[in-house]
């Protein structure tokens, strides 16, 4: 019996409320949300609670879990910049390629011999379990800082096969339930639906776009309106689609995402803020909800079938498409494998396959929807639970983690420090006790570790055992020099620096082995500078943006034995090696000088230029 309105919007509420502490809890323990997510919606289900069942929304929830659908894909499109996939390396393009295509037909095949359906239903599960998506992958990602290149090659994946995975399950769905068999005809389907969708999304992108470009939407509160403006947008597409032709309001929503975000419109930051916050609170509803929907027998209907397929999936089909993806790029093996069983499924199979299942059973479908259902969210369960799960430790154990830093002091210097450093790729993690820096450093968008530097348990649980530099950064000449001695004596990082504020004060540091950086000789050094070598000074300015310096240690067996003459032009145009330290010694190089094993090249140029040398230098710390 459907719940009652009252009963219905208390539910609705605390699913929400439920979602957020998921959330909160997952933030806590450095656990992706989507494993709290799940766990949640099982233990309010039939299965457990019964808090929540089939019968809790009533004839409400096909259109509850559309809309959320519609939300979630709009956002994740409105993520995809054509630029960004331009620039990507080629392994990027062809996961969402020819992984893509490895994926659909080698999971079509193991559903049809495993399960022994047809491969129309298989090729629908098929279809649907191409999807990583942002919703699973961003999460991990935030708990395991991997490399620029291995994350932006994880949530391009995401993002592209979300969209096109559910447009394609949504043609293969139509021609199922149309008795579509004939090619032509498959095609005239597909063209059909995603036609409609792309003309509903453009009109609604070209509406929104015009409307936050040239209407004036209230000067004293204009971002709100454009927030409210693009959410809308979003809806209205998916809606005008599904009432125009069934299924073709992800494509609209997809389409308008995708247009919206790579126009110039008007308070994008305050927009994109906006629709993550409403994205996660719908995100965790659904995926609650439909964990909680979810029924055991659907899972044991499947037997030691389903068991075959979700290993398929996760141990030779994922590994599979990514060797094949990234074979000839700089991915090293551990970052390969790492890609490989890190692959979860998230929302958009979950919440796509149950839209299908309702309407298979309103068919007299019932074997196909639990099949569907069924097989969907075994690997869901199962690669969140092992892959999300255990994301950060199998990172560790592949060393696919950049080096980690942990700054002592959120102050003005350790800030602009840790962003310097994130901005080059590096894991940082700040430590601070005063509750003001550490709210500050959150809102600029780091990790901030609360508690005080000088502790022993509060450094370990901030990652000392794992950290390569520490630096006390604090104003207080005190309270950096014990955090420098306790650093080095109860972890023993490669490098530990510490500020010092009292010029008088460096030699007592160095006495003791701490590397001292005296903010008055350094700021005295920027004055010097600046006077007596401008040019040099501006150039530096810009580094992260225009220009870059990195010192790397030479790991190519291709370049050991060669002349700096001879490694000259293989390396990018705009990008030279300015220095050599070789057994603690550092010299100015001249065209004879061979570079060995183990040497330290410093590397000066524009940005991309010593990026792609360091793949030249040190494959693996491009």
């Amino acid at each position: 019996m459907a719940a009652g309105g009252g009963n219905l919007i208390t539910l609705v509420a605390a699913l929400i409320g439920v979602g957020v502490v998921a959330q909160i809890v997952s933030d806590r323990f450095q656990v992706p949300s989507v494993v709290f997510l799940l766990a949640s919606g099982v233990v309010l289900g039939p299965e457990v609670l019964g808090i929540v069942g089939p019968e809790s929304f009533g004839n409400a929830l096909s259109a509850i879990v559309g809309l959320s659908v519609a939300i979630i894909v709009f956002e994740g499109a409105f993520h995809l910049r054509i630029g960004r996939l331009r620039e990507a390396p080629a392994a990027t393009f062809k996961l969402v390629t020819l992984g893509a295509v490895i994926a659909l037909v080698g999971t079509a095949a193991v559903v049809h011999y495993a399960l022994g359906v047809g491969w129309m239903i298989s090729a629908l599960v098929g279809a649907l379990l191409v999807a990583t998506g942002p919703t699973v992958i961003a999460p991990i990602l935030e708990v395991v800082p991997v490399r620029s290149r291995v994350g932006t090659a994880l949530e391009t994946e995401g993002i592209v096969n979300d969209v096109t995975a559910a447009i394609l399950a949504v043609v293969i769905f139509e021609a199922i339930m149309a008795d579509v068999r004939a090619p032509a005809d498959l095609f005239a389907l597909f063209a059909q639906r995603l036609g409609t969708g792309i003309v509903i999304g453009l009109a609604v992108a070209a509406a929104v776009f015009y409307a936050l470009r040239y209407v004036d939407l209230s000067p004293g509160n204009a971002p709100q309106n454009a927030r409210l403006l693009v959410l809308g947008g979003a809806l209205v597409a998916y809606g005008g689609a599904e009432a125009i032709a069934t299924e073709a309001g992800i494509a609209a929503a997809a389409t308008a995402g995708v247009v919206l975000g790579n126009t110039d419109v008007p308070y994008e930051e305050e927009i994109t803020d906006f629709k993550g916050d409403v994205t996660l609170i719908v995100l965790s509803f659904v995926f609650i909800t439909l964990a909680a929907l979810l029924q055991f027998e659907y899972l044991l209907g499947l037997g030691v079938g389903g068991l075959v397929v979700a290993a398929a999936v996760a141990l030779v089909i994922r590994p599979l498409l990514v060797f094949v993806s990234t074979a000839g790029d700089r991915f090293t093996r551990g970052e390969q494998l790492f890609m490989s069983f890190v692959g979860p499924r998230g929302i958009i199979p979950a919440s796509v396959a149950t839209l299908f299942a309702v309407e298979f059973r309103a068919e007299g479908m019932p074997a196909e929807a639990n099949v569907l259902v069924g097989t969907v969210f075994l690997v869901i369960f199962l690669t969140v639970a092992f892959e999300a799960g255990f994301a950060r430790r199998i990172a560790e154990s592949l060393d696919v983690i950049p080096m980690r830093v942990i700054i002592i002091g959120a102050g003005s210097v350790g800030r602009t420090l840790a962003g310097r450093l994130e901005d080059r790729g590096e894991n940082v993690v700040l430590v601070e006790e005063d509750v003001n820096n550490v709210e500050k450093a959150r809102n600029e968008g780091l990790t901030v570790h609360h508690g005080d530097g000088t502790d022993t348990e509060v450094l370990r649980s901030a990652g000392g055992d794992n950290a390569k530099i520490v630096a006390a950064t604090t104003g207080d000449d005190d309270v950096n020099l014990l955090v420098a001695q306790l650093a080095e004596s109860k972890f023993g990082p490669e490098t530990t620096l510490a500020r010092v504020n009292n010029p008088n004060n460096v030699d007592a540091f160095e006495d003791l082995g701490v590397r001292a950086i005296s903010a008055v000789d350094a700021t005295a050094m920027a004055f010097d500078d600046y006077i007596e070598r401008p040019s040099l000074v501006n150039w530096m300015d810009e580094i992260g943006e225009r220009g870059d310096v990195q010192e790397v240690e030479v790991t190519s067996e291709e370049l050991v034995g060669k002349t700096l003459s001879e490694i000259g032009p293989e390396l990018p145009a705009h990008c030279l090696i300015a220095l050599v330290t070789r057994d603690g010694e550092t010299v100015v190089p001249d065209g004879g000088q061979t570079i060995e094993l183990g040497d330290r090249v410093t590397l000066i140029g524009d940005d991309e230029a010593v990026k792609k040398s360091l793949a030249l230098v040190n494959p693996d710390e491009a």
